[in-house]
């Protein structure tokens, strides 16, 4: 699925955000204007007009990106950033349930596996000026928007502005945010997050091992298992609302049971723990020899570490798995949890009869994936 596009820009002299209409007669101001028409009715109330059209067609000094080389997977009241290299990304889509908000591109990890590599770049101002436009705009019956990165708290102040604006904003909106955890070990973070009194927010955090070298192997940063854990207990001690993580890989899979019994002894708080297939994206094509494990073949693993946590009383969920790869037995735990727009299903796959209630595969995945997966007929 598309979600970024690109044309040549004019008179775009800052990033613009605004929801996309093909509507020349809408009442309301501030959205985009699309077209494809040669005559263009340029109302003053659009924010700007996006078109396939060359240059000559424009009315001179209106902002708008022209030649745009593709805007079919646009959709009616779509938000879009429009940037001033004419790329022209889609930063939230009503008629999906997996918006997720990029609050940052750097990392204080640099995870084997990590499918969005960190950039060692200062983008704050950047994504807090996209989003501050963002956030008024979104439909307030919203019910669940993702954050991620990066390390989305090395916005610092800027972090904790755009939350209280998503909390002010969207009020009945579950706000699920991606981090390792890691500045929650100063207290002062902590501190800011409480004030915050954000009942919606939730932390996704990975704990990768029970061993602390083992994490900090896999993350490639020294002390971070001991800064992730201290960050835990002290959201725990706020009463903040908290998911563990684990990674499904070679790295994780030996001592995959005693870390669902360090888990329950040692964070017994989390509201929820996620076991997650392998995204082969970013990083993960470069470590695919200290990775890849087909998941048919640690599936005795994963039986035993889900079921010790669901017999402890703790919520659990198997993520990016497919029903065939998996025992009938782990089927309650898995969830389709793979966005749509990088969600396939292999030719194989058509005459399932179980196709619905699969999650299928990262597209990334459609070479790398096990040998098991075979429909159910």
């Amino acid at each position: 699925m598309q979600l970024n596009t690109r044309g040549i820009p004019y008179y775009i002299n800052k990033p613009l955000v605004a929801r996309v209409t093909r509507n020349q007669d809408i009442d309301e101001e501030g959205n985009i204007l699309i077209t494809g028409d040669s005559a263009i009715h340029y109302l003053p109330k659009f924010s700007a007009l996006l078109t396939g059209l060359p240059i000559a067609q424009l009315i001179p000094d209106k902002p708008a990106v022209y030649n745009v080389l593709s805007l079919d997977h646009l959709q009616e009241g779509d938000i879009v950033a429009i940037n001033t290299d004419g790329i022209i990304q889609t930063l939230y889509r009503p008629g999906s349930k997996q918006n997720f908000l990029l609050f940052t591109e750097r990392c204080n990890s640099n995870c084997l596996m990590c499918s969005q590599p960190p950039k060692n770049k200062n983008d704050g101002d950047y994504f807090y000026n996209i989003y501050s436009q963002l956030i008024p705009l979104l439909p307030t019956d919203c019910e669940e928007i993702g954050i991620t990165g990066g390390e989305p708290t090395l916005l610092g102040d800027l972090f904790f502005q755009l939350l209280d604006q998503l909390k002010n904003h969207l009020p009945d909106t579950e706000i699920h945010c991606l981090s390792n955890g890691r500045t929650f070990a100063w207290r002062e973070m902590t501190e800011q997050i409480a004030s915050l009194n954000y009942e919606r927010l939730m932390f996704g955090i990975p704990v990768y091992s029970d061993h602390a070298a083992s994490h900090d192997y896999i993350v490639q940063a020294k002390g971070a298992f001991n800064q992730t854990m201290q960050g835990l207990y002290n959201l725990a001690a706020i009463g903040q609302r908290l998911e563990i993580r684990v990674v499904l890989h070679k790295q994780t899979i030996p001592r995959l049971k005693k870390l669902a019994h360090y888990i329950y002894r040692n964070l017994p708080f989390a509201s929820h723990v996620a076991f997650m297939g392998l995204e082969n994206q970013g990083y993960t094509p470069h470590n695919i020899d200290k990775l890849w494990i087909d998941p048919d073949d640690y599936m005795n693993e994963l039986t035993e570490a889900a079921e010790y946590l669901d017999q402890m009383g703790m919520n659990v969920s198997i993520y990016n798995s497919q029903l065939c790869v998996m025992p009938e037995r782990l089927w309650r735990f898995n969830r389709k949890s793979i966005s749509d727009w990088k969600n396939i299903y292999l030719e194989k796959c058509a005459g399932c009869r179980l196709l619905n209630d699969c999650g299928g595969l990262f597209a990334s995945c459609s070479e790398q994936h096990s040998k098991a997966i075979k429909p159910f007929l």
